[in-house]
């Protein structure tokens, strides 16, 4: 957390990146994050770590305040926008309104946010988790590793950011696995990881043995019960090296990277950033096999393969449905 009195000294050497006007090339950008989760959870651990890494290069000053529920979020953005902060990042969707009436009144201050909306000219600009392609390469390795013919499938919320890697997901999975059938489950929080675990024992019992893990919990539960699990926009195998098979994972450098040097230059815009999360710009990837390299048959990892070729070759594209995905398990 960061406290009134830390914001104002942070704004004592304040050099504001007005649009048109470069900054210095050594010059360390004031970058604030305002976060609704934990650092640690899935989503905003990927644009935390991003910014610490940008940190740890020497390119700018980051301050972030975690936990932030939805009533504080304006407030706590206006502090950062007031206490110089040159760039602020974030996830709207749940403040959407109040986010962009923030950015309304600081036009001078770079606003990148997570958000499924439009660009707000002139310094409002949006990203979102388009990992659909790495999440379509891990249905196909979970299509192939189920015995059952069975997946469970637990999200946070059925919004556009987590419809669409789970369409992609089922469509990959079905590509190996005709025969595959889905039990999709939502636990409306985007942080509850006993909820999620009670969501996946349910499935668990009604014979899944293989769980696409959208939220925390699900790994947890799979591991217990000795069935296998998918990961998404992180990497857990480290933690469940004979539960996570795969993970689609998100890597939200490119956005991060391009934006810090945007500001610098003066040319911060408006604009959509999704088209960096995708694999051609190396915003998402199908994480390393790892410890279940020689586990996933063969064939399937040539397949696999030879899908994310044709991806990057731009000879094959994943379909981006943002539709709520139906249970299709009797």
């Amino acid at each position: 957390m960061t406290s009134r009195r830390s914001l104002l000294a942070w704004a004592g050497s304040l050099a504001l990146a007005t649009p048109g006007l470069a900054l210095a090339a050594d010059t360390k950008i004031k970058v604030a994050a305002v976060y609704t989760v934990p650092f640690e959870q899935q989503w905003v651990s990927r644009i935390h770590k991003a910014l610490k890494a940008a940190e740890a290069r020497g390119e700018i000053e980051y301050k972030a305040t975690e936990n932030v529920a939805n009533a504080d979020y304006e407030r706590v953005m206006r502090e950062y926008a007031t206490g110089g902060a040159q760039l602020i990042l974030g996830e709207a969707f749940a403040v959407e309104a109040a986010a962009r009436k923030v950015a309304k009144d600081f036009p001078k201050t770079a606003f990148l946010l997570g958000s499924s909306g439009k660009p707000q000219a002139p310094n409002f600009a949006v990203f979102d988790n388009f990992i659909q392609e790495p999440a379509y390469l891990s249905g196909m390795i979970a299509g192939a590793m189920t015995k059952t013919n069975k997946i469970g499938m637990v999200g946070g919320f059925p919004i556009p950011e987590v419809n669409r890697l789970m369409n992609a997901f089922m469509a990959g999975a079905k590509e190996t696995n005709p025969k595959v059938s889905f039990t999709v489950s939502f636990i409306n929080s985007w942080f509850d990881p006993p909820k999620a675990k009670e969501a996946t024992f349910a499935m668990i019992d009604k014979g899944a043995d293989v769980l696409y893990a959208e939220r925390f919990g699900v790994s947890d539960a799979a591991k217990e019960k000795g069935k296998l699990a998918i990961g998404n926009v992180i990497n857990t195998q480290p933690q469940y090296p004979d539960t996570v098979v795969a993970s689609a994972l998100w890597n939200m450098e490119p956005s991060v990277d391009r934006a810090i040097k945007l500001v610098k230059e003066g040319k911060f815009a408006a604009e959509d950033y999704g088209i960096y999360s995708t694999m051609k710009y190396k915003g998402s990837e199908l994480a390393p096999l790892g410890t279940f390299e020689k586990k996933v048959p063969a064939d399937v990892v040539a397949k696999v393969k030879a899908k994310e070729k044709a991806i990057l070759a731009g000879s094959f594209s994943v379909k981006v449905d943002d539709s709520q995905p139906k249970s299709s398990a009797q």
